[in-house]
């Protein structure tokens, strides 16, 4: 039987955590962080990268900067998001999904992140539960952590600011349940924010 290789990732999972480390702390910081990490080079983002060296950047995050690693992942996350956004999906396709019906729009956005899961959840398994709930069994970011909430925050970022920008502006995503919390599976929730309804944007 051949040997398989590392289950790999998107590069963005590392690259876009690189200058909101930048902005917060300077070269210094991220320098430390990636070699706490062990991670020494950059990935060039031109190609999918072993998922090992992505979940452990985002757990030394995680342990350096308690306090400030939800917000930290969540900027991450968020400029993965419209990488993808700029690179990823078609504009026409873009353009479609903000002009049908939001239902509808969910439905094939969700679609299309199970389609393209692999990218972002390696070795997990991706599970498209409805069109606003998705699930990632073992989720690499978080395998072997132990907590007592939530850790996924550029998971959910990503998910939130897609469904914002292609679905409809109040979408949030909750992680209502994380590998790192049940030792199984990570949960996310697109809701709509209560009391904010509006018109969908053109």
């Amino acid at each position: 039987m051949a040997a398989t290789g590392p289950a790999m990732i998107g590069p963005n999972a590392i690259l876009q955590m690189v200058p909101v480390l930048d902005q917060l702390g300077g070269v210094g910081l991220r320098t430390e962080i990636r070699a706490r990490a062990g991670v020494f080079e950059l990935p060039t983002g031109d190609e999918m990268i072993p998922e090992g060296p992505a979940a452990r950047v985002h757990r030394e995050v995680r342990r350096s900067l308690p306090e400030m690693a939800p917000a930290l992942a969540w900027a991450a996350g968020r400029a993965t998001a419209d990488y993808i956004l700029a690179h990823r999906i078609p504009k026409p396709a873009q353009w479609v999904l903000k002009r049908l019906p939001a239902p509808l729009a969910a439905w094939m956005l969700a679609r299309a992140i199970r389609d393209h899961a692999w990218t972002f959840a390696g070795s997990g398994e991706f599970t498209l539960v409805s069109k606003t709930c998705f699930e990632i069994a073992h989720n690499p970011e978080v395998r072997g952590e132990v907590s007592d909430h939530p850790l996924c925050d550029w998971h959910a970022a990503v998910f939130a600011r897609l469904f914002q920008v292609l679905v409809h502006p109040d979408y949030v995503c909750v992680e209502t349940d994380c590998t790192a919390v049940n030792g199984r599976t990570c949960r996310f929730e697109m809701r709509l924010e209560p009391g904010r309804l509006r018109p969908r944007q053109a």
